[in-house]
């Protein structure tokens, strides 16, 4: 495997890198700059660090398109640390040892590499400890890490990591800056197989020409995808890494983007206390996955959870919580696959007071309805453009759900990524993520939109009055329906309390929670005198 770093200088001293731009087509890594400087011809835009002091993201913008640009700024190795990074990497090859039991990698590299150098002392006397932590940086980036690219995984502000081939500038989602792109890319064939085998072996999976096609969660529950070689992506081999959040979207966190308001997430709030199932629809990137955590760190914290997922994309600060994972098969005939189908129905048996699947797209949708008639909770996601299609589809093959059962799922919200047309911008750009709407189902060919989302004033319209689940629980609860109307309002004035301290981490949140739900009678009078936790 090629770990090594090529570091590529101007062929003359007067070729300006906006010249190496234009004769490679793009920005390239330009690490022998020891100070950042901004390429000619761009305007610096942001600068923020990924691993300081060794590695930095400016994000700067083409004076002319206005284009934005992701530029890695890595403190560079001189070439007497590069002999000495090489040198370094040889003796690891015969001297780093596996990790010891529950050890990360990271653990096990950072554990034995003081060993290791004290046996080999001589051979670095000359190299002073600043070169050898900038040493250890790139050896720990590129042994135990995710190689050229491994700083990305650092910034909190990427969702995405995707690479379309050899000689292809990497590309990111940026929470800020949308799709951007990257002066990282793979120049051969070679190094790039090498990385995608490297990272796949960490997930404990193979890839290869005869099975070219890879998903994986890796084992910092990052999710992979790949296309492996030129047999189903003809410019090379090609992969996606959708980063796993370990600080997930609350609740509080879709309130203070405004992709939903404190009336939805009281709404939502009562809906999980009455283990009320609820499906999650919206096209791929519309933020599904992110809304599905975020709802269900309202289950109430004592409740028993088991989540089914095919790839681990689901975290939750629920002690009672069980994650399942979906297992392909061994060998050609895929012996021992567990599927989707396979785990619901384990889940049942493990008596959950709700069940959570990552995605529905096959018959193991009607074992999840099979668990909601039996009194489980549910909380699913489903691509689908509306609420009619999401139906359309759970009716249909390969789902097969009789239209009889669809009304056990309750409600439906369409989460979306909005933007404003380029026409209509007036200088300023809009881009959100959004639940468009939330419907209540009574029945396959009727449902009741209680909350919507109006693009024109950008505010959510509610329409309660005419909710049917308030209705359902008003009746199971044996309490006026009034009474409910009340409590969403306290719940609204608890909620905004916590946007407004910030209370916001999922712990945070499930402890607020906690508390209400150990002594309400309490917890309303602190709140109503004290609001402090």
């Amino acid at each position: 495997m090629k770990f090594g770093l090529k570091l590529r200088k101007p062929a003359k001293k007067e070729e300006t890198l906006q010249e190496m731009v234009a004769l490679e087509g793009e920005l390239v890594e330009f690490l022998d700059v020891k100070k950042w400087s901004v390429p000619e011809g761009y305007a610096e835009i942001e600068y923020y660090p990924l691993k300081p002091p060794f590695s930095y993201a400016a994000i700067v913008q083409n004076i002319e398109t206005l284009e934005h640009l992701y530029v890695l700024d890595e403190l560079p190795l001189t070439k007497e640390e590069r002999d000495s990074y090489f040198r370094l990497k040889n003796i690891l090859e015969f001297e780093l040892q596996a990790p010891e039991g529950e050890e990360t990698l990271e653990e096990s590299f950072r554990r034995q590499m003081p060993v290791i150098l004290s046996k080999h002392q001589k051979a670095f006397a000359t190299i002073s400890p600043i070169s050898m932590r900038k040493i250890l940086y790139y050896l720990e980036k590129d042994i135990v890490g995710y190689g050229k690219i491994d700083p990305l995984v650092y910034d909190d502000n990427v969702e995405d990591i995707g690479c379309g081939g050899v000689n292809k500038p990497i590309f990111l989602w940026h929470r800020k800056y949308e799709n951007i792109k990257t002066n990282i890319l793979f120049r051969d064939e070679q190094e790039l197989d090498d990385f995608i085998m490297r990272v796949v072996h960490k997930a404990g999976k193979h890839v290869s020409i005869a099975f070219p096609i890879v998903d994986v969660t890796l084992p910092e529950k990052h999710r992979l995808a790949v296309s492996f070689g030129k047999e189903t992506t003809p410019s090379g081999t090609s992969f996606t890494i959708r980063k796993f959040r370990k600080d997930p979207f609350t609740i509080i966190d879709l309130i203070e983007n405004e992709t939903i308001n404190e009336s939805i997430a009281a709404y939502l709030w009562l809906l999980m206390e009455n283990k009320m199932s609820v499906m999650i629809i919206g096209a791929t990137g519309a933020g599904k996955t992110t809304a599905l955590n975020a709802i269900a760190c309202l289950i109430r914290p004592n409740h028993k959870i088991i989540s089914v997922e095919e790839v681990a994309e689901i975290n939750l600060p629920h002690e009672n919580w069980t994650s399942s994972i979906a297992r392909s098969g061994f060998g050609v005939e895929g012996e021992g696959e567990i599927t989707l189908y396979d785990l619901i129905k384990s889940a049942v048996r493990h008596r959950p007071d709700l069940i959570i699947v990552g995605e529905i797209r096959g018959e193991e949708a009607y074992v999840l309805f099979q668990a909601l008639a039996t009194g489980h909770g549910g909380l699913c996601t489903l691509h689908a453009e509306d609420v009619d299609t999401s139906i359309k589809r759970l009716t249909q093959p390969p789902m097969n759900i009789p239209s009889s059962i669809i009304p056990l799922m309750n409600c439906v919200i369409n989460v979306k990524h909005v933007r404003t047309p380029v026409f209509l911008e007036q200088g300023k750009h809009f881009s959100s993520r959004k639940f468009i709407s939330i419907s209540e189902i009574k029945d396959a060919d009727n449902f009741q939109e209680v909350f919507s989302w109006n693009p024109s004033t950008d505010a959510f319209q509610e329409n309660l009055a005419k909710s049917h689940l308030l209705t359902k629980m008003s009746s199971s609860l044996d309490i006026p329906i009034e009474k409910l109307i009340d409590e969403l309002e306290y719940r609204k004035q608890v909620l905004m309390h916590m946007v407004e301290h910030n209370i916001r981490d999922y712990r945070s949140v499930n402890k607020v929670l906690s508390k209400y739900y150990n002594n309400p009678q309490l917890f309303q009078k602190e709140f109503l005198e004290k609001p402090k936790w």
